[in-house]
């Protein structure tokens, strides 16, 4: 095995499927992006809603251990998990096998994987609830906070990348990063990005940004606003009302062309080769 194994990304919740006396199929489902030379892990386990506790977990847990030791040998570090409402049970189940539990909407590998499931898996499976679910409850996101002083750029600017760049920035020099599986790209397709820039604080504001766990950039009217975490949005900047148009094409064009890859980079200049943090962000639809 080379290097460190990714980091794991962990749903556990209920499907829309029933057992034979009614009651929602519960499922873990646990994945991590691949590395050079391996293919993504994959590893899933229902559970009778009867049985859904941090003890079940913690033993679906071990047997996924068991599993990726015997994909590629390797121990994952750290989970992710993206719905706050199961964080506690998770937390306790991944304490008991020293997993930490980073809460997290950067599972695109998970999002991709489930929307396939609930595409072309659970529709096959017995007991299926055909037809629409009941949607969730309606939650306005909250007003971006502004980045804290001690960590904003002292500039920043849009930016493009050609697609078949990325292929190699697992080789980019950076301190922080957060490179992801590449989706399915159009070999012309740019992919949209921001510069944020600070000859003497690049370090220190890339490293509070790794801590946010930054999820994708979005444009609300004229505001910047940098989306993180489970809910956090944060207010990178405003917007000159003459860029705002073309912002828009660009995230749009990811959308269509990219799977909604973007990227937020921090240097010390805009003709620093170095990155003190380059994360790769994704443009998806919450599940």
């Amino acid at each position: 095995m080379s290097g460190p194994t990714p980091d794991w990304e962990l749903d556990y919740f209920s499907r829309p499927l029933l057992d034979g006396e009614g009651r929602r199929v519960w499922e873990v489902l646990i994945c991590a992006a691949g590395s050079p030379g391996t293919p993504p892990f994959r590893w899933s386990r229902s559970c009778a809603s009867a049985s859904v506790n941090s003890v079940w977990l913690q033993q679906a847990l071990q047997e996924a251990l068991e599993a990726q030791r015997a994909h590629d040998g390797g121990r994952p570090r750290r989970l992710r998990c993206w719905r706050a409402s199961m964080r506690t049970m998770v937390q306790r189940a991944a304490a008991a096998l020293d997993l930490e539990v980073i809460p997290s909407r950067r599972c695109y590998t998970l999002v991709e994987w489930l929307q396939q499931r609930e595409r072309e898996v659970y529709p096959a499976m017995e007991g299926y609830m055909a037809g629409p679910l009941a949607p969730g409850p309606s939650v306005s996101p909250a007003p971006p906070r502004p980045l804290p002083e001690a960590v904003r750029g002292d500039g920043w600017g849009w930016a493009q990348l050609p697609a078949d760049a990325l292929q190699d920035a697992g080789e980019w020099p950076m301190d922080f990063g957060g490179l992801v599986d590449l989706p399915s790209l159009d070999p012309g397709a740019r992919i949209p990005g921001v510069r944020l820039f600070s000859p003497q604080r690049a370090l220190a504001l890339a490293g509070w940004l790794a801590g946010l766990e930054p999820v994708r950039l979005e444009l609300r009217e004229r505001q910047l606003v940098l989306e993180a975490g489970l809910d956090d949005r944060w207010l990178v900047s405003d917007v000159a009302a003459d860029q705002v148009a073309e912002a828009q094409a660009a995230f749009a064009d990811s959308r269509e062309r990219a799977g909604g890859l973007q990227f937020l980079a921090v240097q010390s200049d805009a003709d620093s080769q170095h990155f003190a943090g380059f994360w790769l962000l994704r443009d998806l639809p919450d599940p």
